[in-house]
């Protein structure tokens, strides 16, 4: 059983507890809220999500809103979704890359923070093939870099596509860390220099020394105000609470505070390429 499918039933299951303790059959409930009682059916057998206002109502109608806060936390659990590396790259990087282009056609907005590479959207051929190279060794697949290079190249299209924004923070350690040739690393920095400035494109660099509201612990995307997607060595989060995206919306204004855009922006991307000596 997946992780969101036990978090759903074990919701369901303490919903059914806090009924079951009223003497209420699940069509009583479900007369005093509104519903089908279907739908009180499903969220018990956990076949059925409970929103946030959902979980409200029930505990309300059961006469026990000081459980809510728990009742919410099991909720929370639920939309955490955790999607493992080795599930969802046992074919290699390709199809991943196909969820990527689908979540991005998806949004209208994308913020994010990397710290130690080029956002994939950025990245050229050279340097996006150095990473799927490196990570498909590291994880032991099937490479299957040149059609992950191309799906990645696919998804770069949206950002020219109106209606799109994207609002990114780098870390300046990513213009520093290599895991391609130097030769490589000098095209990609130059293709980084021309992003600063394009329309529907907003770039910020956290330069080193500079002072932070709060840490960059790790790499995050939000979409919209949809989800967030977090990865870490083993696996993807996928954060659908409302809670989560608050945080991580939170996380991204105040880094972004420290941010250094335009010209500056430009300087730092500039001193990074000098670094590396090659033409």
């Amino acid at each position: 059983m997946s992780d969101f499918r036990e978090a759903r039933q074990i919701l369901g299951a303490r919903l059914s507890e806090l009924r079951a303790e009223t003497g209420m059959e699940g069509k009583d409930l479900a007369a005093k809220l509104g519903w089908q009682p279907s739908k009180v059916s499903r969220i018990q057998n956990g076949r059925q999500t409970a929103s946030a206002q959902d979980v409200r109502a029930w505990a309300e109608a059961v006469g026990r809103p000081d459980v809510e806060p728990e009742l919410q936390g099991l909720r929370a659990g639920v939309e955490l979704k955790h999607r493992s590396w080795r599930r969802q790259l046992a074919g290699g990087h390709s199809e991943r890359q196909k969820v990527a282009i689908r979540e991005t056609d998806a949004t209208t907005l994308i913020r994010a923070l990397e710290v130690s590479r080029v956002p994939g959207l950025f990245q050229t051929r050279d340097y996006a093939r150095a990473i799927f190279d490196a990570n498909a060794e590291f994880r032991e697949i099937p490479a299957t870099t040149d059609q992950a290079v191309e799906n990645r190249m696919r998804r770069q299209v949206a950002l020219y596509e109106p209606g799109k924004e994207f609002r990114f923070l780098l870390c300046e350690a990513a213009l520093y860390h290599r895991s391609c040739p130097k030769s490589v690393m000098a095209e990609q920095l130059d293709r980084l220099y021309g992003v600063v400035g394009m329309p529907r494109v907003d770039l910020g660099i956290l330069p080193f020394g500079v002072q932070l509201r709060r840490t960059a612990p790790h790499a995050f995307w939000i979409y919209d105000r949809r989800q967030v997607i977090v990865e870490t060595i083993s696996e993807e989060l996928w954060l659908t609470g409302e809670e989560d995206i608050r945080l991580y919306e939170r996380a991204w204004d105040w880094l972004a505070d420290s941010a250094e855009r335009g010209p500056t922006a430009r300087r730092l991307i500039g001193r990074a390429r000098a670094s590396l000596n090659v033409s």
